[in-house]
């Protein structure tokens, strides 16, 4: 019969299967935008308690903006305070949208930040100016 074949000896290497990525828009992203969004526009819409203040001429209550002052001016437009509410809005769901596309685990932090600064300043409005 003649010699042997010697068997051939074959490497199997695993193949890594690609993961499917999650989608950057989810169910939790949707909730902390709309919080944020929710938020943002309630500290202009109450900034402008101050305005109504003002073109009331009433004393002994915020009449005029102070705390952000640099953003909406001392006698905020309507315009003008909801412009700095969709620029930051805007800009806080930017951030997050480009950190969770980029894999980071902070991605929420833009949002919740907004969010925190923004009822703080709906809690003063209200507190001082209504």
């Amino acid at each position: 019969m003649g010699e042997p074949v010697p068997a051939l000896a074959v490497a199997v290497t695993p193949v890594a299967t690609p993961k499917a990525e999650a989608p950057i828009v989810d169910k939790k992203f949707l909730s902390l935008a709309v919080i944020s969004t929710g938020s943002t526009f309630a500290d202009s819409y109450t900034t402008l308690f101050a305005r109504q203040n003002w073109l009331a001429g009433k004393q002994g209550v915020c009449n005029m903006e102070t705390e952000s002052a640099y953003l909406y001016g001392t006698h905020p437009t309507v315009g003008r305070t909801y412009a700095v509410a969709s620029v930051k809005s805007a800009g806080s769901l930017f951030a997050a949208y480009y950190l969770r596309k980029h894999h980071s685990k902070l991605w929420s932090l833009p949002l919740v930040a907004n969010s925190i600064m923004s009822l703080q300043g709906v809690g003063q409005n209200m507190a001082n100016c209504n």
